[in-house]
């Protein structure tokens, strides 16, 4: 197996970090010791988490206004994997890619998997692509695609999801995310009732394709590209429809597709009772579905999340959830980005393990707000850095990733290979 970051580079500079490491780690072993913490136990949780890179998330986004391409842009879908080959070896925790098809081109699905395989990196749940084209068919999806009004466009969408079905066995995966950009601009342009059961109808045809082992997970959005209503604008809408089409469909929960003020924990605890939360695309917004990076602008918020996950995993309420990132990285370097993300991710889920949700129950049933509150808090504000630290380097990842990945001078290398994007284009890569 191919390594894209060699082990020992990754070894040298954890030789600067060690000392301090171990320090650190020493106090915070002791101190949740003492609150009866499993600190152990913490570490397996660690070695066990897994988070899915986008493929697309490695390419310098854009605005409708502009993108600017940063140097060693990946170009391909193998150059993709080669970078999240990067971001594994540095963080260990994203040992699986999400493709986007068609946007993703590949002649030989079956020379693609090898390709991965050789880094160590396999496929999560598969994403179609309906919410653009060409345009160099009169079969369009300008109006829609799943729920158009026109019998042959939604056969075209239909057969691109299948046909990312088909990818995905090849690949190995055992998912396939359905986002659609389907909805009206303009009052009276769409009939609502009859999109959605047109919507619903184009589902069943694409879940009957399915293998018996694969989950279909169902994503909303209140509003973009289509501006004045969505086919599938919320959470409720996204649960009715997974209701209508079967076990094997659940909801993707966007943590940027959701109007603004909306408690995203609570919706995460509806889904999970109800047995029809399927996963998560994680970014950040401050105003929309910006598309951040993961905590960065509400960590709280994360937090609060994984609270609610890992409090329904020791109920025995949670199944395999799919956790991927999902992000536009418009001016910074896209590893970087994925890499803090990563970070951001796995640190607020490390907290969500420290809470004692008996004693957290027992307060809940007394009414006691403030205590409540203390116990997120203290687990929220517990620096668990020294714990992920040195799991990382137990298993020979890097103890601090960014800065490893600013000794490669990697895009720089890169460029002297990789064709450089031309134009000012605007749009997502």
């Amino acid at each position: 197996m191919f390594k894209a970051v060699q082990s020992d580079i990754i070894s040298n500079e954890n030789k600067k970090s060690i000392e301090n490491l171990k320090y650190d780690f020493d106090y915070i072993y002791t101190k949740l010791t003492k609150q009866n913490i499993d600190v152990e136990n913490i570490k397996h949780q660690i070695k066990n988490f897994q988070l899915a890179l986008p493929t697309w998330g490695v390419g310098t986004g854009g605005t409708r206004f502009a993108r600017f391409p940063g140097i060693g842009e990946p170009q391909n879908i193998f150059e993709k994997i080669e970078d999240c080959a990067v971001i594994n070896d540095l963080v260990g925790i994203t040992q699986k890619v999400s493709p986007h098809f068609p946007w993703d081109k590949v002649s030989d699905y079956k020379e693609l998997k090898e390709f991965a395989d050789s880094f160590g990196i396999g496929f999560d749940a598969i994403n179609s692509n309906t919410f653009q084209d060409d345009g160099s068919s009169e079969i369009s999806f300008k109006y829609g695609s799943l729920t158009n009004s026109q019998l042959s466009v939604r056969e075209k969408a239909i057969q691109v999801n299948i046909d990312s079905i088909n990818a995905g066995k090849i690949l190995g995966s055992k998912g396939l995310t359905v986002w659609i950009g389907d909805g009206g601009n303009f009052p009276g342009q769409i009939n609502f009732s009859n999109s959605l059961d047109r919507y619903i109808e184009s589902m069943k045809i694409i879940y009957l394709s399915l293998p018996d082992d694969w989950v279909i997970y169902l994503e909303h959005k209140p509003y973009e590209p289509a501006f004045y209503s969505t086919v599938i604008s919320d959470w409720g809408t996204s649960y009715v429809c997974a209701n209508e089409l079967g076990q094997k469909a659940k909801c993707l929960v966007d943590l940027g597709h959701h109007l603004p003020n909306t408690n995203i924990e609570m919706v995460v605890s509806r889904l999970i009772d109800k047995n029809k939360l399927g996963g998560f695309h994680f970014n950040d917004s401050k105003f929309g579905d910006d598309d951040l990076d993961s905590g960065s602008i509400n960590p709280y918020e994360l937090f609060l999340i994984f609270n609610e996950l890992t409090s329904a995993s020791i109920k025995g309420k949670l199944n395999n959830i799919a956790y991927m990132i999902d992000q536009s990285h418009n001016i910074t370097d896209p590893i970087e980005s994925l890499i803090l993300s990563a970070n951001e991710i796995l640190f607020n889920y490390v907290k969500s393990l420290l809470v004692n949700y008996e004693e957290l129950e027992y307060y809940q049933n007394k009414n006691d707000p403030i205590k409540c509150m203390q116990i997120l808090k203290n687990a929220f504000k517990t620096d668990v850095t020294p714990l992920i630290g040195m799991v990382r380097y137990e298993q020979s990842n890097a103890i601090d990733p960014i800065s490893v990945y600013r000794t490669l001078n990697y895009k720089l290398n890169k460029s002297k290979i990789r064709k450089l994007s031309q134009g000012n284009s605007s749009g997502i890569v």
